[in-house]
């Protein structure tokens, strides 16, 4: 195989593993009382006792890659890091008991590259710590968000500050209690060339005029942190907020979904296991015209198929994460759009066919598969759908063997451009 695990990938990879062994799965059922009982984006005092050990054992910011001597974390290649990200993702809280939940983890990165120094001592750090949540805010209720370009909440100069003025939705992380800043990408410069008119800039979430107008369900689930439509009026923020330079808000947006696409599909492996896992279990406690429902060719079928599909997403994964470790996210751009689109889906046959092995029970909440299948399917539209990511895929794909392709070109090849045969 073209990659490698290093040592202490391999090492973190086992402590990982015997910590979701000794402290996440006996303790799931005890997040989800507390969750429940103190109501929706609470704050289960278990977490702080499962963060306490996870740092006593340097199982902390395992997600970034180049942190500075003194931060807390490891560094970590994207290949090592995948199989810790996948063992994170079986479990819904996981994830943030080694302060490597989303969105935190891409805004981490983005303060971590292109925040002033004060933005890193004030947000940066007590992030670092998992001492505060993030949100991000870029996609819009009035536009079709799947082209950053169309992004226009207006980000305008000031003297000494930037004003805000629009309206976000779907904003992660923003229900928090402990929420305290949101990294939002608005718009600039309406004049400069398509790409160059958006920006990025840190938003303290308690700034006057910031308005937090709903949380938003997700096929009918609130989950943890909230995905909230928020209004900007008039919102004042010192302009070293800004993050990076003007009209860099697109080229870090794509900076930043890299890895966050990567991060979900890795979890989402996790997610496929353990909905396998749920499969094959019921399918040996229950019978059916005589026989265990393991004993059914039908489903044997699926189960097959869910281990041959679950293993080939990893390889898919892990060559990615190889590419951004080797040759850097953006030559690594077709592949990660390539997983985007190939592992939810791959995780969502994997659920069904598990809710369907468990019947009537599969869609209720006795089971976490229902939730499984909603939070996957999200994923086919979040970090930017599915056709959009299938559209750059193919327009490289073609560029190889035309160079000249243009989306808006007319029907028919220019005189003396050179024709692509098929080989027999």
């Amino acid at each position: 195989m073209p990659y490698q695990f290093t040592p202490v990938g391999l090492a973190m990879q086992a402590e990982v593993k015997q910590f979701m062994v000794d402290y996440i799965y006996p303790n799931e059922t005890d997040y989800h009382r507390e969750y429940h009982e103190l109501g929706e984006h609470s704050y289960p005092p278990i977490l702080d006792k499962l963060k306490a050990v996870a740092r006593e054992k340097g199982l902390w910011n395992l997600f970034l890659p180049h942190l500075k001597p003194g931060e807390p974390g490891t560094k970590m290649s994207n290949v090592d890091y995948a199989p810790i990200s996948e063992e994170l993702g079986k479990v819904t809280f996981a994830s943030e008991v080694l302060n490597c939940s989303a969105p935190d983890t891409g805004n981490m990165e983005i303060l971590h590259l292109y925040g002033s120094e004060r933005v890193k001592q004030r947000w940066l750090a007590p992030l670092l710590e998992g001492d505060i949540r993030s949100a991000f805010a870029m996609t819009e209720p009035a536009v079709a968000s799947s082209d950053a370009t169309n992004i226009s909440l207006r980000i305008e100069r000031d003297g000494d500050h930037y004003v805000l003025n629009g309206r976000k939705w779907f904003t992660s992380g923003i229900m928090a209690d402990r929420c305290e800043v949101m990294v939002v990408m608005g718009k600039t410069d309406p004049k400069a060339p398509r790409h160059r008119q958006q920006s990025m800039i840190a938003v303290p979430k308690d700034t006057p005029g910031v308005t937090v107008v709903r949380s938003l369900t997700v096929f009918g689930y609130e989950d943890r942190g909230g995905h909230g439509e928020v209004d900007f009026k008039d919102v004042r923020v010192p302009a070293d907020n800004l993050l990076g330079e003007e009209g860099g808000g697109f080229a870090i947006s794509q900076a930043r979904l890299g890895p966050g696409r990567i991060h979900h599909c890795m979890r989402s492996i996790g997610v496929a296991e353990r909905a396998l896992e749920y499969m094959v279990n019921r399918s040996l406690q229950r019978t059916t015209f005589g026989k265990l429902v393991a004993q059914q060719g039908l489903v044997q079928h699926w189960i097959a198929q869910s281990r041959i599909e679950i293993d080939m997403a990893r390889q898919y994964v892990l060559h990615t994460a190889n590419l951004m470790d080797t040759v850097g996210n953006k030559a690594a751009a077709t592949e990660i759009s390539g997983i985007k689109v190939a592992i939810p889906n791959v995780a969502l046959r994997v659920i069904d066919r598990a809710i369907q092995v468990h019947g009537a029970c599969g869609v209720t909440a006795d089971v976490p598969l229902a939730h499984m299948y909603a939070h996957q399917r999200t994923l086919r539209i979040a970090d930017g759908p599915d056709e959009v990511h299938e559209m750059t895929i193919a327009r490289r794909e073609i560029l190889k063997h035309d160079p000249n392709f243009r989306m808006n070109q007319p029907a028919g090849a220019p005189e003396g451009e050179p024709q692509v045969f098929m080989r027999p």
